[in-house]
């Protein structure tokens, strides 16, 4: 209906501008919004205060001109200038009703828009090293990331869901020697296992693996590999300097094609460990885009020649710096190491540049909070390529933090000290787990409560919206044995007979559903959907707990169960975006 009213209301402007009320460039964006007293009426525009200093015009004088020259519209029952100048839509009952026979008659396209159509837009999300498996932190990041897709899908965008793999770098170095050194102890070699290496159960299953295949080929007394090699952290050293150092023995000791297969199985194990993870959770991906290949087919190189030719690159102490400081960057940032190596910065700008290569209108990055310093260096590489960086959005997540009881979980990746994303869905589900993580805005902070999530009781959110999905399920349960049945065509032409308040409120809320979905696209923004269901859960309880659905007259009946129906369908359709199920018995 607010499209519609819209509408109207641009009708009733041109007419103005044809008029001579108002100049003929004027140009206001015309918002239709709920009104939020029902007093006020249904809808509430402010078109005519967005119109009166451009038409030099008192707002009331506006509005009641617009008003005049609105077209008449079925739907429209009366309409009032209040106020200052707001226009406010009284729609007719039947207006008000075409919601729950379009729920009922479009089912789960119910609510799909079409402000995207011919749009694609690519969302990167996760995107977590390859060093370890996921953690209830990077839940978060994949709950958000795949809900969000989903929303852009409903809204007629087309999604391209990718997953960035940092399978170069120092990282993955750390923990192919971590890997390795596991593997020496299950040679029978016994050292103190440095402090910065990769240190949980995963890595020695990984390292039991590698020994399993290669026997004792890849072998060398710990003496031997430890010897020589700069102080660690627990004598003094520095631990960073220390496991670069170790990093480098491990090469030489094993020689490039042994170290590289350590590599490649750290790599695969737990990447495959992660697609598993993700899958289970129900979050896919259209790509898998390798860092390594930004190398391998020269687009790194490529990128740093197209920045220095536009004079954006400049050698300082022997290596390579991006003048990202011209573009709002606090600092200019190095490229290209004294060594020669590129940095991780730079295989990013040529990542960022190919996305927009491959002819994507709009890029959605999620990170983690922590990378809020990245955002402005990224963006100034986008400018200095000649791009518009309002292509990119960055959305930032906070981790979430998990707490048992009153205690809070340590996480660590290279400690090993942390809960798996598998172990929360283990302990309180996949429904709860992704519900939860999209309650609140991704950039706020979570205290993720596991006592709240495993509840059976309204307190916990999702238990509340699947449980009315769940009552209205067994009222046609109940029909059935009673002998009863269902007429929907008689029960659509009785929607008149639904005059109680509560029906009265749970159809409005069926007639918000399209626009939670557009206003949650367009904001980047599901947890407008996770509370909108929550309130149409409680409309649904109420209503159930207040009013017998199964009633003598098969009018009322009738006209009742198309109006829950429609609630449950909606219900499936908002959890079905969230990548929540819509359980029929609980």
């Amino acid at each position: 209906m607010k499209d519609e009213l819209r509408a109207l209301l641009e009708t009733a402007l041109e007419q103005l501008k044809s008029d001579g009320v108002i100049p003929q460039d004027t140009q206001v964006p015309i918002q239709v919004e709920r009104a939020r007293d029902k007093d006020h009426g249904d809808f509430a525009a402010n078109t005519a205060m967005m119109l009166a200093k451009p038409a030099r015009r008192k707002p009331r004088e506006l509005a009641e001109a617009l008003v005049r020259a609105l077209p008449a519209h079925p739907g429209v029952d009366k309409v009032e200038v209040a106020g200052p100048g707001f226009i406010n839509f009284f729609i007719t009952a039947d207006a008000a009703y075409q919601a729950v026979r379009q729920a009922l008659e479009q089912g789960e396209a119910y609510g799909r828009g079409r402000q995207g159509a011919g749009q694609r837009i690519m969302v990167e999300f996760v995107s977590a090293n390859p060093t370890g498996p996921l953690h209830v932190g990077h839940g978060r990041g994949a709950a958000f990331g795949g809900a969000l897709c989903s929303l852009l899908a409903e809204s007629g965008y087309q999604v391209h869901r990718e997953y960035y793999v940092n399978d170069a770098g120092r990282q993955m170095d750390i923990l192919a020697t971590s890997i390795w050194l596991r593997y020496l102890e299950c040679c029978g070699e016994t050292f103190r296992l440095p402090d910065n290496m990769y240190r949980g159960d995963y890595v020695k299953a990984i390292a039991a693996t590698l020994r399993e295949r290669r026997q004792d080929a890849l072998h060398h007394p710990a003496d031997s590999v430890f010897a020589g090699l700069p102080r660690d952290a627990h004598e003094g050293g520095d631990k960073e300097q220390y496991i670069d150092a170790l990093v480098e023995r491990a090469k030489q000791m094993l020689g490039a094609a042994a170290y590289g297969e350590v590599f490649e199985l750290g790599l695969t194990s737990v990447l495959d460990d992660i697609r598993d993870d993700l899958a289970g959770f129900g979050v896919r991906y259209d790509q898998w885009f390798s860092e390594r290949s930004l190398t391998e087919s020269g687009a790194v190189d490529r990128a740093l020649q197209k920045l220095d030719q536009a004079g954006y690159l400049y050698e300082r102490d022997g290596a390579v710096w991006f003048r990202s400081s011209g573009f709002g960057d606090e600092k200019d940032r190095v490229v290209r190491r004294e060594n020669g190596a590129i940095t991780y910065f730079a295989s990013d700008i040529a990542y960022h540049l190919d996305k927009l290569e491959r002819g994507f209108d709009h890029c959605i990055d999620i990170w983690g909070a922590d990378h809020h310093g990245y955002v402005p260096r990224v963006k100034a590489a986008l400018q200095a390529f000649g791009e518009d960086p309002h292509r990119l959005d960055v959305r930032l997540v906070q981790f979430a933090i998990l707490y048992r009881g009153s205690e809070r979980v340590q996480m660590s990746t290279r400690s090993g000290q942390f809960v798996t994303l598998r172990e929360l869905r283990d302990e309180v589900g996949t429904d709860a787990a992704r519900f939860f993580y999209v309650m609140r805005r991704p950039e706020q902070h979570m205290d993720f409560d596991l006592e709240l999530a495993k509840s059976q009781s309204a307190d916990n959110p999702v238990y509340y919206i699947q449980y009315a999905h769940a009552r209205i399920c067994s009222v046609l349960r109940q029909m059935e044995e009673r002998g009863m049945e269902h007429d929907p065509a008689k029960g659509l032409a009785s929607l008149t007979r639904l005059t109680e308040t509560h029906e009265q409120d749970l159809v409005t809320a069926i007639g918000q559903y399209p626009e939670v979905v557009a206003n949650a696209a367009a904001g980047r923004e599901p947890h407008q959907l996770a509370h909108y269901l929550r309130e149409l859960a409680n409309g649904v309880h109420t209503y159930y707990n207040a009013h017998q659905f199964l009633v003598e007259d098969p009018d009322l009946r009738d006209a009742r169960l198309c109006l829950v129906l429609a609630a449950r369908q909606v219900i499936r359709n908002g959890l079905r975006i969230l990548g929540v199920s819509a359980p029929e018995a609980m």
